[in-house]
């Protein structure tokens, strides 16, 4: 078989190109910018939707008229972790033993690998391809609402490659729904103490990670110290708590996360001291094979003007007690595989309210809504408000399909070995296709990523590699 004639060098020159661009969430417009203007450079149609999502179109190659079209298929925000100023932080990425990884903050590589792979392919003319329609949505990460606004015209294939997937040596096939919402608990600040001193307790060092795919790696969401230490406060007096902020992202397992505490005369720091000892000890004996570096600390910090009341705390901590956080249930028909949980993603105050943001995910569509009813009933009951933002469907693909046995055989004959076939316990944006074009089929692949919505995030040179022939050569078999 002819090798590719043309190497990743452009992929990842696109890729660091992405990566000079902030693309959180929310906030992708200079991305599509980015994606208008690569078009237009290369005369290519296109279309750019109110939600910012972006399709470009390449007719065929010669010879490939009369073939079916094909999707290719990315989305363009990132989950920015470890950054204090996501629209202006930069990425600053480097290659070690093999893998891709950035300095102190998520690399972008979900999903701007696959975008930069799409984007190489409609650069060069020497692939081989039907026409081709390279859609890149927005707000993948943090609610979908590109995928799920996208009109029903503006795709026309039905057949899709979707380049977001992060196991190398498989096919995504099949996905869990999620459902996004936001809790907000309401509060009336007030005024602090004159007779308070000030700390920050800080929680960090934890692993964090995808609240789908790593939800069942035993990793310790920085939520739970949290509370542990909160049930433990507010129970003790002479002791306020004016902020917490916990986690980054509302699709991550906290990481980190801090409380701001006021201590009265009556009060020890000796003795909160003890308390964080006692908290790592257990931290320590809890999650030290599985997140060992997860710690607690306390420092001195600036005065507080405003405390959150006690029954608000009491509220939040009630919530916490009956809302579950991680794996809920595992799944009987596919052994070893996650199908039901919820992440609670994101603790902070704001000036009138506490907000707290659940994720969850299921296989069983049903079972995705009685949960997340449950949940929103359980804040409800302490007087907070509920607001579902992003509700996708569970999808699943044939897996004997002439589409996904093409791509099947494609890596067999390219890589010397057949991929699994898999569905994933992280929602993917293939539920809304589905819905909205009718007789679509989606296979999802991808190189390895590690460790994805965290700082730790890598990806495997070697795999960019071997996924760009693959993709090469399916877009000339189609």
């Amino acid at each position: 078989m002819n090798e590719p004639m043309i190497t990743t060098e452009r992929v990842f020159s696109i890729f660091s190109e992405l990566n000079k661009i902030p693309r959180p969430s929310h906030h992708e417009e200079r991305v599509a910018d980015y994606l208008c203007q690569f078009a237009e450079r290369l005369n290519l149609s296109y279309e750019r939707d109110n939600e910012n999502c972006v399709v470009i179109r390449k007719p065929a190659s010669k010879g490939y008229e009369a073939h079916e079209p094909i999707v290719l298929l990315n989305h363009m925000d990132m989950v920015c972790v470890g950054m204090s100023d996501p629209l202006n932080d930069p990425i600053e990425a480097y290659i070690e033993n093999g893998w891709m990884r950035a300095r102190g903050t998520s690399l972008g590589a979900d999903n701007g690998i696959g975008l930069s792979m799409a984007l190489a392919v409609l650069e060069d003319d020497r692939i081989k391809h039907p026409a081709l329609e390279v859609i890149t949505t927005t707000n993948e990460e943090d609610g979908m609402s590109g995928a799920s606004q996208l009109r029903k015209d503006f795709l026309k294939g039905r057949k899709v490659i979707n380049l977001d997937s992060e196991d190398y040596d498989t096919i995504t096939t099949g996905a869990a729904g999620a459902c996004l919402q936001f809790h907000r608990i309401p509060m009336k600040r007030e005024s602090a103490p004159e007779d308070k001193r000030w700390y920050r307790i800080r929680i960090d060092g934890g692993l964090g990670g995808h609240s789908g795919v790593d939800i069942n790696k035993g990793r310790c969401s920085a939520v739970i110290p949290a509370k542990r230490y909160l049930d433990i406060a507010n129970k003790t007096d002479g002791i306020d708590i004016a902020n917490i902020e916990i986690g980054e992202a509302n699709a991550s397992i906290a990481s980190k996360g801090e409380m701001i505490v006021g201590l009265g005369p009556e009060s020890s720091v000796e003795n909160e001291k003890k308390v964080l000892h006692e908290l790592n000890e257990w931290l320590r004996e809890a999650f030290g094979d599985t997140d060992p570096n997860i710690v607690c600390s306390i420092e001195a910090c600036e005065k507080q003007d405003t405390t959150i009341p006690t029954d608000v705390i009491s509220a939040l901590l009630s919530s916490l007690d009956e809302v579950p956080n991680g794996v809920v249930k595992m799944s009987e028909a596919m052994p070893g595989t996650v199908e039901t949980s919820n992440n609670v993603g994101r603790i902070s105050t704001a000036e009138d309210h506490i907000f707290v943001s659940t994720h969850t995910r299921s296989f069983i569509d049903d079972d995705m809504a009685a949960l997340s009813k449950q949940i929103a009933d359980t804040f409800k009951s302490q007087g907070a408000t509920s607001e579902v933002v992003m509700s996708a469907p569970a999808w699943q693909e044939n897996q004997q399909s002439p589409f996904l046995q093409l791509v099947s055989n494609t890596f067999l004959d390219v890589l010397g070995w057949r991929p699994r076939m898999v569905a994933m316990h992280f929602v993917l944006e293939a539920g809304f296709f589905v819905q909205h074009y009718p007789g679509i089929q989606i296979a999802s692949i991808g190189p390895r990523i590690v460790e994805p919505h965290s700082t730790s995030e890598r990806v495997e040179l070697s795999t960019i590699e071997d996924i760009w022939i693959v993709l090469i050569e399916l877009l000339k078999r189609w």
